[in-house]
């Protein structure tokens, strides 16, 4: 995994200003409006030059200290080490903040009056205290922050690799398709099928129909979609699948039971060809579709460029046939790369019936 980008050393500034001046303010408030007894000089104390002087340095070492620390804790992280590694950068951070500590309070001493006399080991033991809070706050912020960018890193480089292994499917599944398509040539096929369709006329009207519904539905399969970005016409789709469900009551004499209805306004509405068509193709499968009181539901309704399918159909009791899954499967990776979160499908696998129901936020 790359390196993550080094955090800059102005950001850090400027956050450890922010959090430097908000914690002296603070103080300033507390002392000079809270005061004890006996601490009537102690906002004159804060006030003085030794200590403006503690303040700055702290800025300056805070942030070097915030800046190398965070984008080591980091350097760990990514580079997944040891947590003895981790152990001896906290002793080394913890060394520093002791050397700083004792450097600042020989070149710079401060005191701090409490009843009139003056208490050097508790000024000490204050200001030893006081930085070893800090160092350790900010030691663990720059540790928090690492792993956090680190926890975001990995999940945008997962997401990344998840849309490259979609994309790396679909573009197998359309080069299989472009192969499939070169085997077959289209013209010689639609010529074929006229023709077979012309000769049947004198002799079977149903014959001649199931001819002219499969080469509509040959047509449509083996060209280009009439959309835009590889998108089909909805209207199109649609009426691929009237196509599919007339072939198939003509395989069964018309004694399938189906209900299809389509409300809205689908012209000029696109949508990921052969999706819908999976999805009935599916029921026809599947269901039992020959008693009158179960007939397979087939709505679809288009609202605000909002689309809403939905189909429901009887299982077929007895021997089922072997389904792999794929179609499904291939419908939602299909769908995630051509929508990703702006869509919904849901299946319902009960006992006696399968539904299936997609809604499309966008079209």
């Amino acid at each position: 995994m790359k390196q993550a980008k080094r955090y800059p050393l102005a950001t850090v500034f400027v956050v450890v200003l922010c959090i430097n001046l908000s914690l002296f303010l603070m103080a300033y408030l507390i002392v000079a409006y809270l005061r004890a007894p006996g601490t009537e000089d102690s906002v004159d104390n804060m006030m003085s030059r030794n200590a403006l002087l503690k303040e700055v340095c702290a800025i300056v070492y805070h942030t070097l200290f915030f800046y190398f620390s965070l984008n080591y804790f980091n350097k760990l992280l990514v580079e997944k080490k040891s947590t003895m590694h981790y152990v001896g950068f906290c002793a080394l951070l913890f060394v520093v903040s002791l050397g700083y500590f004792f450097g600042v309070s020989y070149i710079l001493p401060q005191k701090i009056t409490v009843q009139g006399t003056m208490d050097k080991s508790k000024t000490f033991a204050l200001y030893l205290f006081s930085y070893s809070i800090s160092s350790s706050f900010f030691a663990g912020l720059s540790l928090l922050l690492a792993y956090l960018n680190n926890l975001r890193a990995g999940q945008k480089q997962r997401k990344i690799l998840e849309a490259q292994k979609m994309q790396l499917e679909v573009d197998k599944s359309q080069a299989n398709f472009k192969f499939l398509k070169s085997q077959i040539n289209p013209h010689f096929l639609h010529n074929t099928l006229n023709f077979l369709y012309a000769k049947s006329l004198p002799y079977s009207s149903e014959l001649s129909e199931g001819i002219l519904t499969l080469s509509d539905i040959m047509r449509y399969a083996l060209n280009e979609p009439a959309g835009t970005h590889g998108m089909a016409l909805l209207k199109d789709e649609i009426e691929h699948v009237r196509d599919v469900i007339k072939i198939n009551q003509l395989r069964f004499s018309n004694n399938l039971h189906v209900n299809f209805e389509v409300h809205g306004v689908i012209n000029g509405a696109q949508i990921i060809p052969f999706v819908l068509i999976t999805i009935v193709e599916n029921a026809f499968k599947h269901g039992d579709l020959q008693k009158p009181e179960f007939p397979i539901d087939i709505k679809l309704s288009v609202e605000h460029k909002r689309l809403f399918f939905y189909c429901r159909n009887r299982k077929k009791s007895g021997p089922k046939e072997i389904s792999t899954g794929l179609g499904l499967d291939n419908i939602r990776n299909r769908l995630d790369f051509a929508y990703g979160s702006n869509y919904t499908l849901l299946i319902k696998d009960e006992a006696e019936f399968y539904t299936t129901e997609l809604t499309i936020d966008t079209l």
